[in-house]
């Protein structure tokens, strides 16, 4: 079995040189893909990577909302994603046409928009964010700036309590963070009183309240490589304590189950690309992530905004 995966590796090696391909993986993504690709990070990593790639052949490891950020900033190029149906449940939760009334009951307020969010409704924002940067976006603004933040209502909440805001916020949630509970959460810190509790901003302000540390996929990871604890109870995907484990082989991490016989929190649409997929994705060039030049044009513009005040 070890030699068929590593047949794959060096095929999915090869065509990487032929085709002058990159590939760009996400934290959450199977150990696997993480080892071969080129670059690994959260949303605003690989948004900055996606920017400035040279390569001719965009390969995006994720989900689709993140390889059509990539094509939105290389429309010249061909972005594929070896599962076109790998979604997200938080960028399904708001739908262009209803966003599109909800904003109309805020006239004058700008939107912010989570980069976890379709093209759509990024065609219908002033700037994204990602949890990375996020109160740096908004602290970029007027505190009379009244805004609109979507579509992380978790996220938004966060951001209203550290900066002092008011957002309006869509009520939409990561069904991987909002579902642990703070129960499993109370429990493990019991049991583990000498371990760090780090959540991402997407978990319930209930939870963020007893946390250590709050952050990003990659704040997470230098947070628990820089810090001087042993151990750590993780509330997020588990994609990530792959390179929590590599970086720092001395430490131990624990996973919030998502209840009493689940000892993990995965998001079953990161995990729906597997090796073969890859290989064949780069093979035959397909799936392909395709948008009008239209809606192109209109996404393009806030990113890049973000993209700018992120610099």
């Amino acid at each position: 079995m070890k030699k068929s995966s590593d047949n794959v590796k060096n095929e999915i090696l090869k065509l990487k040189r032929e085709k002058n391909a990159v590939v760009l993986a996400h934290y959450y993504q199977i150990p696997e893909i993480q080892e071969i690709a080129d670059y690994i990070g959260d949303s605003l990593g690989l948004s900055q990577n996606a920017q400035s790639t040279n390569a001719d052949l965009i390969v995006f490891c994720g989900v689709h909302f993140m390889a059509e950020t990539a094509k939105i900033l290389n429309p010249e190029k061909k972005v594929l994603i070896p599962d076109l149906s790998a979604g997200c449940s938080l960028a399904d939760s708001c739908s262009p046409n209803k966003f599109k009334e909800f904003i109309k009951n805020y006239p004058g307020y700008m939107v912010i928009s989570y980069i976890n969010c379709t093209a759509e409704i990024k065609a219908m924002s002033d700037i994204i964010c990602t949890s990375s940067n996020a109160i740096k976006i908004v602290g970029s603004l007027s505190k009379e700036q009244n805004i609109v933040f979507v579509p992380d209502k978790n996220l938004g909440g966060y951001i209203n309590k550290l900066t002092g805001r008011n957002m309006v916020l869509w009520n939409g949630t990561c069904e991987v963070h909002d579902i642990i509970q703070v129960e499993q959460i109370i429990r493990m810190k019991k049991e583990n009183p000498d371990a760090m509790l780090i959540a991402h901003p997407e978990c319930q302000a209930v939870i963020l309240e007893l946390a250590d540390y709050i952050g990003s996929t990659t704040g997470l990871l230098k947070y628990s490589i820089n810090s001087k604890a042993k151990r750590f109870i993780v509330a997020t995907e588990t994609g990530i304590l792959y390179q929590m484990r590599k970086s720092s082989p001395e430490k131990e991490f624990l996973v919030v189950p998502t209840d009493k016989n689940c000892s993990c929190n995965d998001c079953t649409y990161m995990k729906m690309n597997t090796l073969e997929k890859l290989l064949n994705c780069m093979r035959y060039e397909s799936p392909e992530i395709k948008l009008s030049t239209t809606l192109i044009e209109k996404a393009k513009k806030p990113i890049l905004r973000m993209l700018e005040i992120s610099k």
